[in-house]
Formats: C-alpha cells, structure tokens, sequence
C-alpha cells in the first residue's frame, strides 16, 4: 500500500509564513487612514488613491511576477518581491505629499505581488499531491487571514508607541526578513508530459478562447472590491459611524475603549473568522462543485452587506458583521486558484491565476478609490457600500455558467 503524501511540507510552512507576513503589513494600512490624514490635513480620497494604487499596482504585477517565477524560479521573486516591498515602505515612511505616497504605493503593491498569492500558491500547488492540493491551497490562504489577525492590532499598538512613519520602518525590516525563510522553499516542477510540451502562449491562448475563464476573470472583480473596500475603510467607518462603547460592557472590559480601536479589532475578527471559513472551503472544494461553491459565497456576502447597511451601526453589529463576513472573507482564492489548476494545469497556473486576478485588484482599486472619493462628496460610505453589494450579487450569477471541464484533457 503506497504510503500517504504529507500535508505539511516544508515548501507549505515556508510559504504560510511569507503570505502572513505579506498580509500582515497590507491589512494594517486602513489604520492609517485618520492618523495620516491629520497630521497633513488630507482630505480622506488622497491617501483612499494611495491604497487603491496600491491594489492596482499588485493586480498588475501579479501576472509579472507569476511569470518571472516560472522563467527564472519562484525563489528569485519572492527576493525581488520583497525588496521591492521594503523599499515602498521605507519611501512611503518619508512622503509628504499625496503625490509623494501614491507614487510610492506602486511599489509597495508590485512588492505585495511578489510575495503574496499569485508566486506562493502556485509554488505550493506544485509541491502539493492531487489529494492534498484542495487543503494546502486553503491553509496558505488562511495563512493570510492569519496576518490579517495581527496586521490591523499591530499596527494600532505600534502607534501607541511611535508615528506611523516609524511604524512603516518596522514593517519593511519584517518583509525583508522573510528572505531567511526561502532556502526551505525547494518545490518540484509538477507538470504533466502534455503541459511540459505546451508553451506560456499556447496556455494563453487556450484559456483567452475559453469562456469559463472570462467569467471567472469578470466574477473576482466583487471580491476585490468588497475586500479591499473593508481593509481601508471599515476601520475609520468604524470609528465615525459606530455608536458608542458603553462602560461595563464585555467589550470595555477586554480593553476596547473606543471605536478605533473597535475599527481595529473588527479587520482582526474579520481574519480570525476567515482561517476557519477558508480552511472549510479547501475541503469542500475537494469534494463539491467549485464554482457553485463561488457562487454560494458571493450570494451570501451580497446578503450579509445589505443586512449590515440597512441596520443600526453598533458596536454588536459591528462585531457579529465581522465574524459573518470574515467566514466568507478569503474562502474564494482556494476555489479559484484550484478551478484554474483544475482546467488549465499546475504548468503556468501563476501566470494564469496571476491574470486573473487582475481582475480581483482593479476591483480593489475602484473600492479603496471610491470609498474614499464618495466620503469626500457624500460625507459617508453608503453610496459605495450598496455597489459592493450589487458586484457581489453579479458575481454569483457569472460564476453559474462556468464549465468545470477542461477544455483539453491535461492531467495534473
């Protein structure tokens, strides 16, 4: 009887520690949405462009970064991913202006697509057997809801103790350390006899004809929308729309005082929730349909978003919203990053998934951009909450269509 492949290789710790580390540092930037802005008097849309930048500019490296990994090797950019990265926070610590930040914000965004999803879960996802694959796509994922956990609380007690300028210094030293890490990440080159003979541009091709892949390319947009709409703006929304926190409460008596910290603590709950929700997707992507698995989340975000908008803002609402949305919150990468696998093979999937998602990160960009514009005209975040929810409910429809068979037999 063959003996059964391990779940946790080396090649899957190594990359959990990169994703947490990565999204720690990314997770915590809306707590510096007010502290920023007072100090240089911003209105709240310029450093609102700077993360949206920031969202584009990883969407567009990502595809850069998948190829780069599978031309030169998935080790040499994670380096250049993090270098790049330390190097943004380092010139962002010193920014001045609007302009200064968002024109550094591209290279914290390329630097976040050279050490996030797109390089690592491909990396692993060779590394992984068939049987494991599902599963340690989803505990890398939850490796990033991990980071999220302690990113947003990190940073709010950092700033306790130093500016936030000093803070960006501390987090580009942790992203550079991650470098120590990569001489464990020694993945195999698992491809097929039928892949191995197939070119980047035939796989290109072949996924540009396929209508499947561009309605999962259109169906990831709402999720990078909604993610990165909440990542920079529920904090401070937090912090404005919440009633307050009363004395003798169980929040006052584990020290949430107020509602920044309140804002805070919701983008923790948010990751906490979405380590045990992502874990669950994995394994639900082993055994059920992924696509009407994507379309069940994307209906339930849709539902959770305008049953939290069309409800008083509460401190118990603020927290039940967090933990019911964080259950949803990353659970789509597995499905994706595994039917993409599933269709076109594991040869270029970083490149592949990398395009896709594109898609996720101009999303991001048009949530963080608008959130912080529409507050500037409207004085409040309604207007683009209800766009969130109306892209999420277009993402469940677009991803019922999807044909979940390769459109040529290649087996993995």
């Amino acid at each position: 009887m063959p003996r059964a492949t391990p779940l946790f290789t080396p090649v899957l710790i190594v990359g959990c520690i990169i994703i947490m580390a990565s999204f720690a540092v990314r997770a915590s930037f809306g707590v510096f949405q007010i502290p920023i802005a007072e100090e240089f008097g911003w209105l709240r849309a310029e450093f609102s462009l700077a993360i949206a930048i920031q969202n584009l500019a990883w969407g567009v490296g990502q595809p850069i970064f998948g190829a780069i990994a599978e031309k030169i090797g998935d080790r040499k950019a994670i380096i250049l991913g993090a270098i790049i990265y330390a190097a943004g926070l380092v010139l962002s610590a010193g920014a001045t202006t609007p302009f200064e930040m968002q024109a550094y914000e591209w290279l914290v965004g390329f630097g976040i697509a050279g050490t996030g999803f797109g390089v690592v879960l491909a990396v692993v996802g060779r590394a992984s057997s068939d049987e494991n694959r599902s599963m340690s796509l989803a505990i890398v994922t939850a490796a990033g809801s991990a980071g999220q956990i302690i990113g947003a609380p990190t940073a709010e007690f950092l700033l306790g103790m130093m500016s936030w300028q000093m803070v960006f210094m501390v987090f580009a030293g942790t992203v550079l350390a991650l470098i120590l890490t990569l001489p464990l990440m020694r993945a195999p080159a698992a491809a097929s006899k039928a892949e191995l003979e197939e070119s980047m541009g035939q796989i290109l091709t072949r996924a540009f004809k396929d209508p499947s892949y561009t309605l999962i390319f259109l169906g990831f947009f709402s999720c990078g929308y909604q993610l990165a709409f909440i990542t920079a703006h529920f904090p401070a929304f937090v912090t404005e729309m919440c009633g307050p926190i009363l004395p003798g409460g169980v929040l006052h008596s584990m020290g949430v005082t107020t509602t920044s910290a309140l804002g805070a603590v919701s983008i923790a709950l948010i990751g906490a929730s979405n380590v045990g929700g992502t874990l669950m997707a994995g394994w639900l992507g082993n055994r059920y349909s992924k696509k009407y698995l994507l379309a069940g989340i994307y209906t339930a975000r849709t539902v959770v978003a305008a049953v939290f908008i069309l409800m008083p803002i509460t401190p118990m609402s603020v927290i039940v919203f967090s933990v019911v949305m964080g259950s949803l919150w990353l659970a789509t990468v597995p499905l994706t990053s595994g039917l993409i696998a599933h269709l076109y093979g594991l040869r270029y999937m970083g490149t592949l998934y990398g395009i896709v998602f594109f898609s996720h990160q101009l999303g991001g960009f048009l949530g963080v951009w608008l959130g912080g514009r529409m507050y500037d005209v409207y004085g409040d975040y309604t207007f683009v909450w209800w766009i969130g929810v109306a892209v999420g409910a277009f993402s469940a429809i677009v991803h019922l269509p999807v044909r979940e068979t390769s459109p040529k037999a290649v087996a993995a």
